[in-house]
């Protein structure tokens, strides 16, 4: 054969082998191969545990900030010195990796570790006790699936006798109460929902409750608001219309201010903002919903009218140093009458986060300045500058004072002291 043909031959072969793979790849003449295979049970079961954690914001405590995902190392202060958060990452060595199902169950139930150490009720087992046997088991195999980080568990610095675990039998004899969460058979599916998570994996009622000396709550008393130790933020009482009292919110207005971190209601900001951030926007729509459903039906305690305004309580020079003050760097954004531009820039008049007893969020967001956090549904919130630089204390004073107690507001007089005490705190 002439080499001239075995080309042309060639050439042939190559044509017809072109259209076969054209005609192969025709739209209509494409293999049948059938819908996509069902995600298999353990994968559905680590996506549900993930969820699960995000409700129950483990990563705000065991990740250091712009550390490895749950590797532990946190600092935590408390009124009895730092405790350090652990590795809950499965390496075998500095995690969890040779713990079991039953053992993580045990932990999150009775707030007693692999080891038989006593948990300190920083983690919040009180809460997390309500969690299911299936919730737990989910949020195990999901940590389970992360990356191992060998990361070395630092001890605690508690000051004595607090390092003493044995006087935690004390506490939990006091304030720990086991038992996996009970629906209330009187109400509906979604308000045990929202129960279920407001009270369990959300353990909302450690920041919404006051503390007390030993580091424990009450429950006759829960949700009726407290200072969250260490943190110099007021948690308002969600029991109180007088504070951040829900019972006159729509439902839509509770759930967009716990998923997206701002509603026409208020905004969320400080410790709460992180929680948004880290937990609560990655909510479903639903669950966000019964949430927003049981804290709506949280009975409300105080039935007594509100107070009036009380700027007759106040010199009327500090009231005109407040009225200038704001004038020139508030009202812009919240309105020459208070009324704001919600959602993006929060109402001040009638707006009982302003009035609370306690002025501690207001003098922190002036000092402080602050942003909602950026959610799925926010992605580019609007924030408010520090004032902290520009303002000394009486002024400060001046204009806290002036936004509680201008346009009808019930709250009372701040003085320098106040503000000065928490400008102490703030990072140099």
């Amino acid at each position: 054969m002439s080499r001239t043909l075995r080309i042309v031959l060639v050439l042939i072969a190559l044509a017809l082998a072109a259209v076969a793979v054209l005609l192969f790849l025709r739209p209509g003449l494409l293999p049948r191969t059938g819908a996509a295979p069902e995600p298999s049970a353990s994968t559905q079961l680590i996506k549900n545990g993930e969820y699960l954690a995000r409700a129950g914001d483990c990563v705000a405590c065991h990740t250091v900030p712009n550390g490895p995902v749950f590797a532990g190392g946190r600092a935590m202060a408390t009124p009895f010195g730092n405790l350090y958060v652990p590795n809950i990452t499965p390496d075998d060595d500095t995690g969890i990796g040779l713990w079991t199902a039953d053992e993580f169950y045990r932990m999150m139930h009775t707030g007693v570790s692999r080891d038989g150490k006593l948990l300190y009720p920083a983690m919040p087992f009180a809460s997390y006790t309500q969690v299911t046997r299936a919730d737990s088991d989910a949020i195990f195999a999901y940590l389970m699936s992360m990356p191992p980080i060998k990361q070395k568990n630092r001890e605690h610095e508690l000051r004595f006798p607090f390092n003493n675990r044995e006087l935690l039998i004390g506490w939990r004899t006091l304030y720990f109460k086991e038992g996996e969460f009970k629906a209330d058979p009187a109400q509906t599916v979604e308000w045990n929902r929202g129960a279920y998570l407001v009270k369990g994996l959300g353990h909302c009622a450690m920041c919404h409750t006051a503390v007390n000396a030993l580091g424990g709550s009450s429950e006759s008393k829960a949700f009726e608001g407290g200072m969250i130790p260490n943190q110099n933020w007021y948690a308002p009482s969600l029991t109180s219309n007088r504070e951040a009292g829900l019972g006159e919110w729509e439902i839509a207005e509770i759930a967009d201010l716990l998923q997206v971190g701002v509603s026409h209601r208020g905004t969320v900001y400080g410790p709460m903002a992180e929680v948004v951030y880290n937990s609560l926007q990655y909510m479903t729509d639903v669950d966000a919903k019964a949430m927003a459903v049981y804290l709506k039906g949280l009975p409300q305690k105080d039935g007594a009218p509100l107070p009036t305004s009380q700027a007759r309580l106040v010199n009327p020079e500090v009231m005109e140093v407040g009225r200038k003050v704001y004038v020139a760097q508030c009202a812009m954004c919240h309105g020459a009458e208070g009324k704001g531009q919600p959602p993006s820039f929060p109402m001040l008049a009638g707006n009982r986060s302003i009035t609370m007893a306690t002025p501690v969020n207001p003098i922190r967001m002036v000092l402080n300045g602050g942003y909602p956090p950026g959610t799925q549904k926010n992605p580019r919130p609007h924030g408010m500058p520090p004032f902290s630089h520009i303002l000394d204390d009486e002024q400060v004073a001046a204009v806290v004072t002036y936004i509680r107690v201008a346009w009808g507001n019930s709250g009372t007089p701040v003085t320098p002291t106040q503000v000065n005490d928490l400008r102490k705190l703030l990072p140099e």
